[in-house]
């Protein structure tokens, strides 16, 4: 099953970083954060990605192109202009990437990938948010409601602590972050069926027309993910992801290494 990431977008909230490279491309640790989501699908064995570029496109192709190389040990020889790899520690990822255009908005991007997918059943997600999602347990959901497609929601944490008073004003307990006012949000990591691309028309947005329609066709299942999620929207998630990574508390790192 292939896994359609999109990642085009402006990244217009975390301007400090996006203005030198696209979003899924900033980093957390060592590593762009689009290599954290392949990373968790990876995990389970999908390793054909199609990933939908737009703004500076270019800098994710490069990367790609030079994985191999800058995660391999190499001997060059330049007297005899040969490399020789001697160890190579790189994912058996299979990677298309598709020039959407820089404009396109999320539903004309996924519809240009059509072509690539044909008629299978795909997995869609952001270039921009991870989580422990539990990729098998997700796709048995979908095949069990049996509907063109599902979303996975979750419920982010709360931005600042929330106090429970009583009647007297006397504070009973304070949550630190704790999750939203109890309202589910779409948290990508879709499974979709070839049909939705019938419900694309022309340059639209994803989560609005199509998802709509689906929804009013009772074609829309959520598959409710009460575990880790959070996406890098601004440069205080950045921040608050690369916290988390560095002091070995990322738990979307379901990976082995």
């Amino acid at each position: 099953m292939k896994v359609v990431i999109l990642a085009g977008g402006f990244g217009t909230r975390i301007t400090e970083e996006s203005q030198y490279k696209p979003k899924p491309m900033i980093e957390i640790g060592e590593y762009p954060v689009l290599w954290h989501i392949m990373k968790i699908y990876s995990h389970y064995g999908y390793n054909d990605f199609i990933v939908l570029l737009g703004y500076k496109g270019y800098v994710i192709k490069e990367y790609f192109a030079n994985y191999f190389l800058h995660n391999s040990d190499v001997t060059i020889d330049l007297k005899n202009n040969s490399l020789e790899i001697n160890r190579a520690n790189v994912e058996p990822w299979k990677i298309t990437l598709v020039d959407t255009g820089i404009e396109t908005l999320t539903g004309g991007r996924i519809k240009k990938a059509q072509k690539y997918i044909q008629n299978e059943t795909f997995m869609l997600t952001y270039g921009d948010g991870v989580g422990d999602i539990n990729i098998p347990e997700l796709i048995n959901f979908h095949k069990e409601h049996k509907k063109l497609a599902t979303i996975t929601a979750v419920q982010p944490s709360g931005r600042f602590g929330a106090l429970d008073l009583n009647d007297k004003n006397d504070v009973i307990q304070f949550q630190e972050k704790p999750k939203g006012d109890d309202a589910w949000i779409n948290g990508g990591f879709f499974v979709l069926e070839p049909d939705i691309f019938d419900y694309i028309e022309d340059d639209v947005l994803w989560e609005k027309q199509p998802i709509n329609k689906l929804a009013k066709d009772n074609q829309l299942a959520a598959y409710k993910h009460s575990g880790f999620w959070k996406p890098m929207d601004t440069l205080r998630d950045k921040q608050e992801l690369e916290n988390l990574w560095q002091s070995n508390n990322a738990l979307w790192k379901i990976w082995d290494n």
